[in-house]
């Protein structure tokens, strides 16, 4: 299986270097912490030498949408395996390397990282521990040795589901989208979302407009620096100008940073509303559920849980996983507030859309989307 260009060689800094020697590995009573720059870190008791871990990304296992989700695959893991388990949270992108080989020093059996920002350390931790099974959420290295799983998913397949319905739903003509770095994992929900829209308007002769995003010239909006997935005032100032340009339906691709989103959607009393990503919004948004008409999800939980449970059960290889609208990877979670509010129609097109792009019928084209 093809795999895309998407990494180069680690390179760790004289600073990682020395973070690493004084971060301290969690015990399976969950009595340590790394240091301070490198986030903490926490684990918990089990039977046997099986351990599993996981390495968040900047934005933290709080996230309530992408580390978050990963972890509840992790939990599950420790539950129903009845395994020990560790995690430790990034604070900064130049934690990530510490972190991993903290893991590595905590004697784990797997280490799962999370997001595609930690592609170089998790390929060049590989490299050197390949007796350790690793995993990486919304990856797929191009120089990944045989130990090191991508756990990717097809998100312009249910991203092209969202932007068919945000067309069929809008009343301005005009719907929007952001993300919090262009990067692949990010323009993928974009990509689709636009397509959806293009798809929507072939199919009913309309010219509903999507903001800040330019499929074609893979251009468009996006948070500003630093920090960019935790910046919540930045995702707000970027949705407020979306919505002033007209837009009354936005999808956030921005973890974090997309609450700035929710809350001026929110404040808008109804005028415009949010798809969200990555998981049910409703379900880790509750505050916000009347103002998310759906959320485009991905199962890293399903895929985090799975790679897990290979790597204990002896069948873990590096081929990849692929969450698509097929395999349930990926899709469209329940419209919960909005319900009843969309229409009959236009639910039943979206479902005979689900089956032609499962089907291959309808074609996509994400220069982001994993290769298969």
């Amino acid at each position: 299986m093809k795999k895309s260009v998407l990494a180069a060689s680690a390179v760790f800094s004289a600073m990682a270097l020395s973070l690493s020697a004084c971060a301290q590995a969690p015990d399976q009573s969950g009595g340590s912490s790394a240091s301070a720059s490198a986030g903490a870190a926490s684990g918990s008791a089990g039977t046997g030498a099986f351990k599993a871990c996981i390495v968040s990304d900047s934005a933290g296992f709080s996230d309530k949408s992408f580390n978050q989700t990963s972890l509840a695959g992790l939990e599950k893991a420790a539950t129903d395996l009845s395994i020990p388990t560790a995690k430790v949270e990034s604070k900064d992108d130049k934690d990530y390397a510490v972190n991993i080989q903290s893991m590595v020093d905590a004697k784990c059996t797997i280490i799962v990282s999370v997001g595609f920002l930690l592609e170089k350390a998790t390929v060049a931790a590989a490299k050197a521990n390949p007796n350790i099974d690793f995993a990486i959420v919304d990856s797929q290295p191009q120089d990944a040795p045989k130990n090191l799983k991508p756990l990717i998913f097809d998100t312009a397949e249910s991203s092209f589901m969202a932007g068919y319905l945000a067309a069929g739903m809008t009343k301005s003509g005009k719907v929007g989208t952001f993300g919090g770095m262009k990067i692949p994992t990010v323009t993928i929900f974009m990509d689709g979302f636009a397509q959806g829209v293009d798809y929507y308007n072939t199919q009913k002769k309309k010219s509903v407009q999507v903001l800040g995003w330019d499929a074609k010239k893979q251009d468009g909006q996006f948070v500003p620096q630093p920090n960019p997935f935790q910046n919540v005032a930045g995702g707000k100032t970027t949705a407020q100008t979306l919505i002033n340009q007209g837009a009354d339906i936005v999808l956030p691709v921005a973890g974090n940073a997309g609450n700035g989103a929710l809350q001026v959607v929110q404040s808008t009393g109804g005028k415009a509303n949010a798809i969200w990503v990555d998981a049910d919004g409703c379900k880790t948004q509750p505050n916000y559920c009347s103002s998310i008409i759906t959320s485009v999800y991905k199962g890293m939980d399903v895929a985090v849980f799975s790679a897990i449970k290979s790597a204990k059960d002896g069948s873990f290889s590096g081929e990849p996983y692929i969450g698509t609208l097929g395999n349930g990877g990926t899709g469209l979670a329940p419209f919960h507030d909005f319900d009843g509010k969309v229409p009959a129609d236009l639910k039943s097109e979206l479902t005979t859309i689900k089956s032609d792009i499962a089907s291959g019928k309808i074609k996509i084209t994400s220069t982001a989307q994993p290769k298969k």
